[in-house]
């Protein structure tokens, strides 16, 4: 515990160094109790973004091809990250994340299962509403923008500026077992919750979803 705790201050100190860093609405994060964070992804960047944003401890969904990646593997494996397999079903994970939510912690989950090159919402997979009809923990939605512009930021000279948008907490209208229609109903309304928090650039294909919370451009 302090070790995540120590890496997310040493985190938090880059961050101000190289970025300009604006978080909105952390608050709407449940002060206690199980809670799936729902997010977008557009970087490498989003976990470390997330782990520093949120005012509580992140146990993150991460694909099993980041331990191979020295500095992601060691941070993810401090935060006690939940390995899944993205290649195929995996019974395991999914059992993993249930317990973590069950134990009262904040699971950090994006439910496109891999970056989105365009920058774009792409197709989420049903998931993320299978954990959460499952465990009955409320549902974060959270916008990131700007972590996918480090590259081109860094090579001329200036600070990324990232915004890290917390939506407010929901509950599902159904919870329990579900079919694969309310799977798929179910993983619509937690991406349009999710879209309404970006700027119309970002949404992708959920640009028509319904806006349920202001989002800035």
């Amino acid at each position: 515990m302090e070790a995540y705790w120590k890496m997310r201050q040493v985190i938090g100190v880059l961050f101000r160094l190289l970025t300009r860093l604006e978080i909105i609405g952390a608050e709407h994060i449940p002060a206690e109790g199980g809670c799936l964070l729902v997010t977008n992804h557009i970087s490498r960047l989003d976990t470390p973004t997330l782990l520093v944003a949120a005012p509580r401890r992140i146990y993150p969904l991460a694909a099993d091809k980041y331990k191979t990646f020295p500095v992601f593997n060691w941070l993810l494996n401090i935060s006690e990250v939940v390995w899944i397999n993205r290649t195929e079903f995996d019974r395991e994970a999914l059992l993993n994340s249930i317990a973590v939510l069950k134990r009262g912690d904040v699971l950090g989950i994006a439910p496109e299962g891999t970056r989105s090159r365009s920058g774009a919402l792409q197709k989420a997979k049903p998931g993320v509403a299978f954990l959460a009809a499952r465990t009955g923990v409320p549902v974060v939605p959270v916008g990131i923008t700007g972590t996918n512009t480090m590259v081109s930021d860094f090579s001329r000279l200036r600070r990324m500026h990232i915004c890290v948008r917390f939506g407010e907490a929901f509950y599902l209208p159904k919870y329990g077992k579900l079919t694969a229609e309310e799977l798929e109903a179910t993983t619509e309304l937690i991406m349009g919750r999710l879209a309404a928090l970006l700027p119309p650039p970002y949404r992708g294909v959920y640009a028509a979803s319904p806006p349920v919370f202001a989002a800035t451009s």
